[in-house]
């Protein structure tokens, strides 16, 4: 695109450096993060709630950015397009260019949305699809207003895949990603209460992940996990074709003959056609097979064969940094470090797997953190969580943080209880006291919200016990 392309598209006012011209071009990635800007790169001076990128846009220029998209004027050493509002006009230009590149091309897009999964099938699918053709996916988790349109504007001519992942933590924004780049494949994981201080509820949160399903064409295929009843009943709001996937007999791809360890899950992938193939999963956690379905059933959607889809599947080793992440080893002492993030039901599925994975001469260690965007549930959903570590049997509980005490108390108060819960204000009062406490054949799964960095506990705690 040109210069004065960039500012026919967002409707604002181009301001020239001295020997630029407007039909100069600009063929950079775009960023938000100064950092990360490279050659030819446009600058989005993002205002931040305790920066302000228009702070950041000399450092920008000196990293070789070609153009700024700015609220006001920031000088006149760089090409500088001005917006009423960075975060719109990133969007704006996103949907723009995959507007363009998919009337010039073969761009499928495939939308995710859930309350947990988004990032591992995100991360299944581009491995599935990355040996076929030209895949983009997000960096992380880039699911949001910022993220999801910065992902987008990384497809080019010859992109024939587009992986995005659609968050949201508000109503409405799931519409308004949807909006920029209509999925071709619209896919739902789950509705549970990640957020829920966001939304309001369940009810409110189905309706913000419904939005993924209602605005597809009938020329599009909406992909639905039939084991959460609120995601099967999206069935009936959208005019696209629907597939569904999950455990349940019912389910157009399905998993069967599950079984996990320490070294991964295992599985039998069945498809629509009646093929069927084995898995072994790498990703640890038999939550992780729902997701696993999910990337299968979009796979097939797309033509992928089902021993290329296995193929894709099994050389993923982890669901993504700090997501059941596997470390340590040493003395038989094995770290699962799944503290990235963290809703009731993450919280749940982390908890069983630590139960279901650890040999039967080992403890069960779980150290966690808060649960954090609950809002009003929060004190019930940290109750729960509490109870669901004494009747797992968890060995040893080490709870993290105040904003988490009352699940250490919730675990206390249930009583018949052969465990020990021990409460630290701080990581390093944890690590001090796991140092000391662990020992040969035990499972440790750390798992809190990524604003209670936990996940750097993990780290040190994989580091102490690695070979």
């Amino acid at each position: 695109m040109t210069l004065g392309d960039v500012a026919t598209v967002l409707s604002g006012r181009l301001v020239l450096r001295n020997g630029d011209a407007i039909d100069d071009t600009v063929d950079g990635f775009v960023e938000t993060d100064s950092r990360e800007i490279v050659a030819g790169g446009v600058f989005v001076a993002k205002p931040g709630e305790t920066t302000d990128g228009h702070a950041f846009v000399g450092v920008a220029l000196e990293r070789g950015a070609r153009l700024a998209i700015v609220e006001h004027g920031v000088g006149d050493e760089i090409s500088q397009i001005i917006v009423p509002d960075a975060v719109a006009a990133l969007g704006a230009l996103a949907s723009h260019v995959v507007a363009q590149v998919r009337a010039r091309g073969e761009l499928r897009v495939i939308g995710i949305t859930g309350s947990n999964g988004k990032t591992t099938t995100k991360n299944l699918l581009a491995a599935i699809l990355s040996p076929r053709g030209e895949t983009v996916a997000p960096k992380n988790s880039f699911n949001n207003a910022v993220g999801a349109p910065t992902t987008m504007l990384r497809v080019t001519e010859g992109t024939e895949y587009l992986v995005s992942e659609m968050g949201a933590s508000g109503p409405g924004q799931i519409a308004r990603l949807v909006r920029m780049a209509t999925p071709d494949i619209g896919v739902v994981l789950k509705v549970g209460l990640a957020h829920a201080g966001g939304f309001g509820g369940l009810e409110e949160t189905f309706a913000e992940k419904s939005a993924m399903v209602t605005t597809l064409p009938e020329t599009a295929v909406a992909v639905l996990n039939l084991d959460d009843d609120r995601v099967a009943a999206m069935a009936d709001l959208t005019s696209a074709r629907v597939v569904t996937f999950g455990l349940a007999d019912a389910a157009d791809v399905r998993g069967v003959d599950i079984d996990s360890d320490r070294s991964g899950t295992r599985f039998t992938l069945i498809l629509p056609s009646g093929e069927s193939r084995d898995v072994r999963f790498k990703v640890l956690g038999e939550h992780h097979v729902s997701n696993a379905l999910a990337a299968a059933a979009v796979a097939t959607e797309l033509g992928v064969p089902i021993d290329d889809i296995v193929t894709g599947l099994e050389t993923v080793t982890r669901a993504e940094r700090w997501r059941m992440e596997v470390l340590g080893g040493r003395d038989d002492v094995t770290i699962i470090n799944d503290a990235y993030n963290a809703s009731p039901d993450s919280m749940a599925a982390a908890l069983k797997t630590l139960a279901v994975v650890t040999p039967p001469e080992g403890r069960r260690v779980a150290v966690l953190g808060t649960m954090a965007e609950l809002g009003e549930f929060a004190g019930d959903e940290h109750d729960r969580i509490g109870l669901l570590a004494v009747r797992l049997r968890v060995d040893r509980l080490v709870v993290v943080g105040t904003d988490a005490r009352r699940l250490h108390i919730s675990a206390i108060n249930e009583g018949s209880w052969d465990g020990e819960s021990v409460f630290v204000e701080t990581a390093d009062e944890a690590y001090a006291y796991l140092s000391d406490e662990l020992r040969s054949g035990d499972t440790v799964l750390v798992k809190s919200s990524n604003s209670a960095g936990l996940r750097h506990l993990g780290d040190r705690l994989g580091e102490l016990f690695s070979w």
